[in-house]
């Protein structure tokens, strides 16, 4: 079963950090080619949609595994470096949640109401905290890789 559970925790984490790598790395630029706001949003909002979708599974998952995995090794005998992705991971869902409630809706609401500028304002805040989310997940990667 821990064997199971760590498979899923390493799987849902590469489909996060993976899905963030594709919105930063090769979505967002590629959305230039598109003329206008009116073209780029409503993409950007669907592709959102799907991705946090996923996301939302993906984060059920990292906490349910990493729960049974950390009661399974005792919290006192976990390394420093459970700890840190533990407290990292946690913090990246608290983002992740604002993400979702107070800038993703809000920009599903302003396409449906072709506000382009208040959807575009609330698409370049995501980007940032994608991007921050981006590297704690990594440090997150580092601090269970070199301190475990």
């Amino acid at each position: 079963m821990y064997t199971l559970l760590k498979f899923l925790h390493l799987a849902a984490a590469i489909v996060w950090l993976g899905g963030m790598a594709f919105m930063l790395l090769a979505l967002r630029p590629s959305l230039t080619v598109l003329q206008t706001p009116a073209q780029r949003l409503p993409l950007l909002a669907a592709v959102l949609r799907r991705f946090f979708a996923l996301v939302w599974a993906a984060i059920a998952i990292l906490l349910l595994s990493g729960v049974y995995m950390f009661g399974h090794a005792g919290a006192q005998a976990a390394p420093i470096g459970w700890h840190l992705m533990t407290g990292i991971g946690l913090l990246m869902s608290v983002i992740f949640g604002h993400i979702y409630f107070a800038l993703y809706r809000p920009i599903q609401r302003a396409v449906a109401a072709a506000d382009w500028p208040a959807a575009g304002r609330r698409a370049e805040l995501t980007a940032k905290l994608v991007l921050l989310n981006f590297v704690l997940g990594w440090l997150a990667i580092a601090a269970v890789t070199f301190l475990a």
